[in-house]
This record gives C-alpha cells, sequence and structure tokens, in this order.
C-alpha cells in the first residue's frame, strides 16, 4: 500500500505546495496567517506520513492482523485526500497571493525609483523650494521633528514633507490629492492660553524666591488681575508655567522645535511674556510666524516700533535684548499708557466705596510718611540722608523694608521699620499715612496708584536730565527710547497735584516747601477709572472684541509711484472750521472698517523736535498709531498747506514727515515703523490724533 504520506515525503518540506515562499516580501499581516495554515499542515502530513511508514513495515503484519485490521486505517486514508484537497487550496491561495504580492513589489519597487528619483520642481510660485530641499539634505536628521512627519533621507521624503507639511514646495503630482478624507469639523475656538514665561524653570525664574523677601511684585500684580479679568468675562482659560505644559497644549511635535505643530492652534488668544515668546518661537518652527498675530505680549515698560522692526533695528543700531520680533506694536501690552503704540493693558487697585474714604479721612495722621521701597537697596540712593533729615523735622517715617534677623544698616535709626507686611497690614499703614515719598526706584510700580487710592499724597522725586537708555543703566537694552522724567510718570501726568507732587531732591528748599504744603493739604482718597475693576474689564473686553491682528487692513499703502492713469481718489480729509488740523470729512461718502473709528481722528503737524505723543496730548488727544495709514499719503501735505519740492518712500520710524528748510517731504514704506515715539530737529512729523473716554485714554469716546 502507497501512502499518501508517501507521495509528500518524496519531497522536501520547503517544496510542498502548500508552503510559502517567504523571499517574497510585503503584506506581512496576509503571509503570516497563510504560514500559520502552512506550519499546522505540514505538522498533520508528517504525522501521517509516520503511521503510513508503519503500514508499509513487515513487522507491522506479523501475527497482528487480527488486532489491526487493515480497515482501520481506511478512515485515515479519507482524512488524508481531504487534507490533501485543502492543501492543494492553500497551495492556490499562496500562488495567488505570490503574484498579487510580487505585482506590489514591482509597483513598490517603481514608487521606490520614483521616490529616489524625484527632481526639485521649478515653479516661480515657491521660490525658495531648492533651497529649502538643500537646506533639508544636510540637515534633516538635526531635529527628531523631521523623521516623525515621515522625511527619510530620500528627495521625496524632503519634497512630500516641504509641500504638505511645510508649504515651501509644490505638491507633487504622484501623490493622491483627489480623495480627501473627510475630517471632523474643527472644534470652536473659545479658549484662551494663558502662559507666563517668566515663571517658568527655563527662564531661570527670578521673581518667585524674591516675593516674599520684599523683591518686586508689579508684574505678579498685574498677570493676578488679567486672569481674573479673563475669567470675568467669561472666556475659558488655560494656564500654563512650565514649557512641557505650553508644548502639550499646543501640539508640538516630538524634537528641537523646528517643524510646524501637529494640528491647528486651538486658542483664539495667547497672552504671554517676554520669555514666553521666546519659548513659543523656538518650539512652534514655522507656525509661529503662522499663529503669531494671535499672541498678546504683557509687557511692562513697552516696545517701540523701532526696537520691534528687526531689519530697522539691525541698521539702525536699534540694539536691545527684548525686540526684533516684527509684531504689531498693539500686540504689546503695557502697565501703565506709557506709549501709544502698545495697547494699554494695567492692572487693578482696591477701590473704596464712600463711607471707606470718609472713615480714612478722618483717621489721617498729618505728621506720618512711609517710604516706598521694601528691598535694602532702594535705600543706599545718593543723598537720602540729606532730604530724609528734613522730612524727619516734620513727620514721623515708616517703612517696610524686609530683614531676617536684624534691623538693616541702610534704614536710618529715626525710621520705625514695620518690616515686609502683608498686604492688608500695609494697606492698614497707608490709610493712616498723609505721605508716601519714593527714592526713585523702583519705576512705575502699582504702590503709588494704592497709596493715593487710600488718601495719601505720593512725593516723588524729578529727574533731571530725565532717565532713558543712554543715561541710565536699569534703562539700557529696553526696547525704547522713552524718557523718564519721575519715578513714576503716570501719577505725575495723568493724576498730577494734589494727589502727586514731583520735586528736585537735591533743591532742599523746594523739598522742605512741599513737605509744609503737604501737610496743610487735604485730598480725598482717588483711583483713576482706568484702574478700577469695572475699568479694567471695559479695556479687556475692548480688546478681545475689537483688535484683530489677523486680518490685513482694508486699506493698503499708497503705491511707490503712480501713472498719469492710476488717479488718487479723493481724501476723504478735510481742514477743520478753524483750519489748523484735518479730520475724518463728513462728506467722504465712505468710512473704513477700523477700530478705532475714523471719526475721531485728527491731524496734526508736530514742532521740530516733538514725538506724535506730545503733539497730541498738547491739543487734549491721544496719539493713534492705527489712523497712520489714513495720512500717509502725498495729498495730505498738499492738505495741510506744506510744500513739497519731492516726496520720497523711505523706512524711517519718523515717517510721515517733512523737512521744511529743505522742502523735502518723506512717506512710510514700512507699516510696521508707523510710531508715535520719536522726534528729530531736521523733521515735522504728520500725526494722528484722537479723543479718548474720561478716564480711559486706551479707547476712544465712539470705541464702545
Amino acid at each position: 500500500m502507497t501512502s499518501l504520506g508517501g507521495q509528500f515525503s518524496a519531497k522536501r518540506l520547503g517544496d510542498s505546495p502548500f508552503t510559502i515562499r517567504t523571499e517574497v516580501m510585503g503584506a506581512l499581516e496576509s503571509r503570516g496567517v497563510l504560514r500559520r495554515m502552512s506550519d499546522m499542515l505540514e505538522m498533520l502530513m508528517k504525522r501521517m506520513d509516520i503511521l503510513a511508514r508503519l503500514e508499509n513495515s513487515t513487522d507491522f503484519h506479523k501475527g497482528d492482523e487480527a488486532r489491526f485490521p487493515l480497515d482501520r486505517f481506511q478512515p485515515a486514508a479519507g482524512l488524508m485526500e481531504r487534507i490533501q484537497a485543502i492543501a492543494q487550496n492553500v497551495s492556490d491561495i499562496a500562488i495567488k497571493v505570490d503574484q498579487i504580492l510580487r505585482n506590489s513589489l514591482l509597483n513598490g519597487k517603481g514608487m521606490e525609483g520614483r521616490r529616489d528619483q524625484c527632481e526639485v520642481p521649478r515653479d516661480p510660485k515657491y521660490p525658495d523650494c531648492a533651497g529649502k530641499v538643500e537646506w533639508m539634505r544636510a540637515r534633516w536628521t538635526s531635529d527628531p521633528c523631521y523623521a516623525f512627519f515621515g522625511v527619510d533621507g530620500t528627495e521625496c521624503s524632503f519634497l512630500i514633507y516641504l509641500s504638505e507639511v511645510e508649504w515651501f514646495c509644490p505638491p507633487l503630482p504622484w501623490r493622491n490629492h483627489t480623495v480627501a478624507v473627510p475630517s471632523p469639523p474643527p472644534p470652536p475656538r473659545v479658549q484662551i492660553l494663558v502662559h507666563i514665561g517668566f515663571l517658568t524653570e527655563e527662564s531661570g525664574d527670578v521673581f518667585s524666591p524674591r516675593v516674599l523677601k520684599g523683591g518686586p511684585l508689579g508684574e505678579m500684580v498685574q498677570w493676578a488681575d488679567i486672569l481674573a479679568a479673563l475669567f470675568m468675562l467669561g472666556h475659558s482659560l488655560r494656564v500654563t508655567v512650565s514649557l512641557k505644559e505650553l508644548q502639550s497644549h499646543l501640539g508640538v511635535p516630538p524634537g528641537r522645535g523646528n517643524c510646524p505643530l501637529t494640528s491647528p492652534l486651538p486658542f483664539d488668544l495667547i497672552y504671554t511674556d517676554y520669555h514666553g515668546l521666546q519659548q513659543m518661537k523656538q518650539h512652534m518652527g514655522l507656525s509661529f510666524k503662522k499663529y503669531r498675530c494671535r499672541v498678546r505680549v504683557i509687557d511692562t515698560f513697552g516696545t517701540e516700533p523701532a526696537y520691534n522692526h528687526e531689519e530697522y533695528a539691525t541698521l539702525r543700531g536699534y540694539r536691545t535684548n527684548w525686540g526684533y520680533w516684527n509684531l504689531q506694536p498693539s500686540q504689546f501690552m503695557t502697565m501703565f499708557p506709557h506709549t501709544p503704540d502698545n495697547s494699554f493693558m494695567g492692572f487693578v487697585s482696591e477701590e473704596l466705596n464712600q463711607t471707606e474714604k470718609q472713615l480714612i479721612k478722618a483717621n489721617k495722621v498729618s505728621s506720618m510718611a512711609v517710604v516706598y521701597g521694601k528691598e535694602a537697596s532702594i535705600w543706599k540712593v545718593q543723598g537720602k540722608e540729606k532730604f530724609l533729615a528734613i522730612l524727619n523735622k516734620y513727620m514721623e517715617i515708616h517703612g517696610t523694608v524686609y530683614y531676617e534677623t536684624q534691623r538693616p544698616p541702610e534704614v536710618p535709626a529715626f525710621v520705625k521699620n514695620h518690616g515686609l507686611l502683608p498686604q492688608h497690614e500695609f494697606q492698614q499703614l497707608l490709610r493712616k499715612a498723609k505721605l508716601f515719598i519714593g527714592f526713585g526706584f523702583p519705576y512705575e510700580g502699582p504702590a503709588p496708584l494704592e497709596a493715593i487710592a487710600n488718601g495719601c499724597v505720593f512725593l516723588q522725586a524729578r529727574f533731571n536730565p530725565p532717565h532713558s537708555s543712554l543715561n541710565h543703566e536699569f534703562f539700557r537694552g529696553k526696547p525704547t527710547s522713552r524718557e523718564v522724567s519721575s519715578q513714576h510718570p503716570y501719577a505725575e501726568d495723568f493724576i498730577g497735584k494734589p494727589h502727586v507732587w514731583t520735586v528736585d531732591y537735591n533743591n532742599s528748599e523746594e523739598f522742605e516747601a512741599a513737605i509744609k504744603t503737604i501737610m496743610r493739604t487735604e485730598v480725598d482718597p482717588y483711583l483713576p477709572y482706568e484702574y478700577t475693576c469695572e475699568g479694567m474689564l471695559e479695556r479687556i473686553h475692548a480688546y478681545i472684541q475689537h483688535q484683530d491682528f489677523c486680518t490685513p487692513s482694508s486699506l493698503p499703502p499708497s503705491p511707490k509711484t503712480k501713472t498719469p492713469a492710476m488717479q488718487s481718489p479723493p481724501s476723504p480729509l478735510a481742514l477743520s472750521p478753524n483750519s489748523t488740523h484735518l479730520v475724518w470729512s463728513p462728506s467722504a461718502g465712505w468710512a473704513p472698517q477700523a477700530w478705532p473709528p475714523v471719526a475721531s481722528l485728527q491731524v496734526w503737524v508736530s514742532e521740530p523736535q516733538h514725538t506724535c505723543t506730545e503733539t497730541c496730548r498738547r491739543h487734549g488727544l491721544v496719539c493713534e498709531p492705527t489712523f497712520f495709514r489714513f495720512l500717509n499719503k502725498e495729498e495730505v501735505f498738499l492738505q495741510l498747506s506744506i510744500a513739497c519740492d519731492s516726496t520720497e518712500y523711505e523706512m524711517n520710524h519718523l515717517y510721515p514727515a517733512v523737512a521744511e528748510n529743505v522742502r523735502e517731504c518723506y512717506l512710510q514704506k514700512e507699516p510696521l515703523l508707523f510710531s508715535c515715539a520719536g522726534h528729530h530737529a531736521k523733521y515735522r512729523r504728520l500725526c494722528p490724533c484722537r479723543d479718548f473716554r474720561q478716564g480711559q485714554v486706551a479707547l476712544c469716546r465712539d470705541c464702545l
């Protein structure tokens, strides 16, 4: 008897009709299933082959027919026939799969050849493509994020990445762009991200360790009020104080930050500071440029356009540690309204009701003064002994200087030092005191407003010459050319007497006369509306509703040259009734979608050496940089009766302006350089001014 197993046993197992040739690569899961079926059948056939050999052996039949009848093997023979049929089917399947996989392999090899043979497209719409591919060839392994997006070193992987992840190259024609996979609609963007960069470990966090040792708290006060205001206005907030949290919320791909985000930015707005801005730029790759219009930078001292524009600042020597961001200047938000080029964010001081105000006035001690300065280093000011001795003749002097074990030697013995006080105890001290006196530092903190709100008179030193980056170390490297005439310019300019006195501390007679007058003067507790809770909520809400830095302005800059056929439309500006300045003409017939509304615009010409900020303030107005685009035109000079023998377009933060002695007029070439700051003896500047709401300088009368 010849067994079926004997038929197969003549062949090698590797040549079995149902053995799959594993040298064909691809479709690993399908091959795995067939391979397991093949192994089971092979094992079954081996066992059947052993039984067949036993059947054919002579020893098997000696005297054993009675015990092992041959018909017992009939079912086994039928089973083997069925196994053979199954094996044949599997073999047929294997052959078909083998053909499919070989065709797939040929196609894959063709595709691989195509992937290896991609050529850099020469498309004038993508002029940077070749340079970016060259960079990828040399540097694609420099950041793991490229491999994360599928870059493997081949030319085509470079082009796929540069056309589908980034946008420097055109799409490859052999890529499947016809079948669009439906994606779920993006969720509504109702979140605001708040990333406080200066508190992150990566920034060094120099503030937190000093909080309980008399260090400056102004930035933290402002951040706390921003968070509270955004929450009270009903916005959904995500707050981060670590780089890891920031990366997670933004969807930063793994790597060193050279690649774009993995998904669209889920936030309408991002409030951060300079440290956070740097961290975002480092980790968002090209997405930072795409989404930076949504960023709002909390900037204590302000950033002027000349320092913000990277190319201009580099060419003109406006060196700084913090500038060069090329943002819209209004995206920077300041603690005080230093320069109208930036948005005034502010903070909140406690507002007293009428009963509390009367109680404070009744309990004031006219001979009690509190010194502004919680760190001992502030008391090292040169000449303090002289003016403190004068003050000590008339008033009891109190200090709140931090110390751990013994009294700081910088604090004179006649000063009653309370040490660092909790906020509510400090408030109680201010409610008793008549005078809050500053030594010249820190600049522009919240404490003077708190003192004035609690019924104190604030006395501060006049700086002569004014402090700036040119003559004072503190301002050196900051992105502003502002000249500070006192310790707290806002208190001097926006509040003034009787609540604020600014005197020359080196003039003993002036200083002593001020002390005597202050002691006799009664003042009510006072807080400007813009620093009340309601004022800050009103201001932030207006910014969120109206400030849009992602949509291009509706009025493009004027062309550099005009042909006779390119006639300018009639100017929407007209002389005011008294012919001193220009206003938006009621008969213009159109008004752009602008905020602030153009009806508040007035165009004035500055004197030489005057900034537009100063020029507008002299007329009871505020400089409004968003209006520069409406007066950056040749016809505006004619309307103001300014004769121009020539008109040039240039990058200069002082333009538009006129050099009258040579009858040369200049228009602004770069909109990012429109600036209310800056002056020069050569130029008279064209200044866009607007009105403002009483107690709310950030908003015009019709801005709400």
